[in-house]
């Protein structure tokens, strides 16, 4: 149901919407003890499992999540993409989501916003009230607008992000103290501001969970060590996002969504160095340090998370796979990573996604040709290095999941039917706020009931 079919009054809709990047709903869902807050949210609303985009990385799911769209039209498919037409590489930013923003509707249609903490969206708006950019943001003080916003962070010890570098110590007790301490700045920033700013849209992002679960998640599924240290953070967030509910006037809807799911890793998997070891990747440098050494022969190259690039004749500066042979291409490298197994017989990838299936809009010049959708337990690299080891083990014990992201909402009108995906969560806050919308702009669907 778009809005043209609904009209707005003077009490309009006002909503506040807290991000906990990769928190799993399974996890809410199997200890309200833990998460009794969220609990109680989904008792006066919903909450439920969700699907996350096609790759289930952040720098990609958090523009879809704030757009409603797909990254053909944001033009931000993960944390590294390449310049159309050249080797060239770069991480995405702020200024390189194409798409129209949620709280870019908000303010156009007169309505005012807080933004806070969102990953990829450096630099900080100025068409907003007030923002403060999030992951990727070089400092605090580059990364907030207005001003003054940032000389108010600064003396309350606010940082952007974790850390992660603890978390690759064995002894994760300073890297959880850190991921304390930068939840705990976040929480006061949070209330400050919702306290202070007259908004309509307040939208912040708890992402310290991400980087807990990356560091922790085996322990909460295995049993490990530092299960209790998990189950404690999870508790302080279960209880932020409480206070977060009651600072908020009656009026006001909370949604609470992760951008995609979690489970435990066993294995990183080395694409690149597997496409080596097949012969489709090879390169002119006995050190290449990038994709602009890759040799005139190579056939395919990955980036992460698992996507897949043809070396195209008139794509790709030096391109070797002419248009003819694309298709035959891609079908044996997409029949040879469904057959992949690890050392300890199981298999790789659940399944192989071509590009043009879930890629679509202006920006899909750029756009991977295919997606390998990894089996739990198995991290999808790449890097551009001499040929090595595929499986590898890094210092994480947990990855990202395409499946159970979760949304969760107090909204008593709102239905989360389980075929909702990150698409659906943008043209949802916007019915919430009572801001008008053309429902052909977006990739996915409110989520609001109709009235009877």
């Amino acid at each position: 149901m778009g809005l043209f079919d609904r009209l707005r009054g003077s009490d309009a809709g006002r909503v506040a919407f807290v991000g906990i990047d990769g928190v799993p709903f399974s996890l809410i869902r199997d200890h309200p003890d833990t998460f009794p807050n969220l609990h109680d949210a989904m008792a006066a609303g919903s909450g439920g499992a969700i699907e996350s985009i096609v790759p289930p990385e952040s720098s990609a799911c958090w523009p879809s999540l704030t757009t409603g769209v797909n990254p053909g039209e944001t033009g931000v498919y993960g944390f590294q993409d390449r310049e159309t037409g050249s080797y060239e590489t770069y991480v995405p930013m702020g200024q390189d989501v194409q798409a129209t923003r949620v709280w870019d509707r908000v303010t156009d249609a007169g309505r005012d916003a807080t933004v806070m903490n969102v990953p990829v969206t450096f630099p900080p708006q100025r068409n907003v009230q007030r923002m403060s950019s999030g992951f990727l943001s070089p400092d605090i003080e580059k990364a907030a607008h207005p001003p003054e916003f940032a000389d108010a962070l600064e003396a309350t010890d606010y940082r952007i992000d974790v850390n992660a570098k603890l978390g690759h110590d064995d002894d994760k007790a300073a890297f959880i103290e850190d991921a304390h301490e930068t939840i705990d700045a976040r929480q006061e920033a949070f209330l400050e501001y919702i306290d202070a700013d007259d908004w309509d849209l307040f939208f912040g992002v708890f992402m310290s969970t991400d980087r807990v679960n990356h560091f922790l998640f085996k322990d909460y599924e295995e049993h490990g060590d530092n299960e209790a240290a998990f189950f404690e953070f999870y508790e302080k967030v279960d209880r932020y996002i409480g206070e977060i509910r009651a600072a908020i006037a009656d009026d006001v809807t909370l949604v609470v969504a992760s951008d995609h799911g979690f489970t435990s890793e066993d294995y990183e998997v080395h694409l690149n160095s597997w496409l080596a070891d097949q012969g489709w990747l090879s390169f002119d440098s006995p050190d290449p340090e990038g994709l602009g050494d890759i040799s005139d022969d190579t056939q395919v190259y990955s980036f992460i998370p698992g996507r897949f690039y043809l070396n195209r004749e008139g794509r790709e500066p030096r391109g070797s796979v002419a248009a003819d042979d694309a298709d035959a291409v891609l079908a044996e490298v997409s029949d040879a990573l469904t057959a992949l197994e690890s050392p300890d017989g199981r298999q790789v990838v659940d399944r192989v996604v071509e590009g043009d299936a879930v890629f679509d809009g202006d920006h899909d010049a750029i756009a991977p040709d295919l997606v390998a959708i990894p089996n739990h337990g198995f991290d999808l690299k790449a890097g551009f290095s001499t040929p090595g080891d595929v499986f590898r083990h890094g210092p994480r014990n947990g990855m990202h999941s395409f499946e159970n992201a979760t949304l969760v909402t107090d909204a008593p009108d709102v239905s989360i039917p389980s075929s909702t995906n990150l698409y659906d969560i943008a043209p949802t806050l916007l019915d919430l706020m009572d801001v008008q919308y053309d429902s052909r702009e977006f990739d996915g669907d409110t989520l609001v009931t109709a009235d009877d």
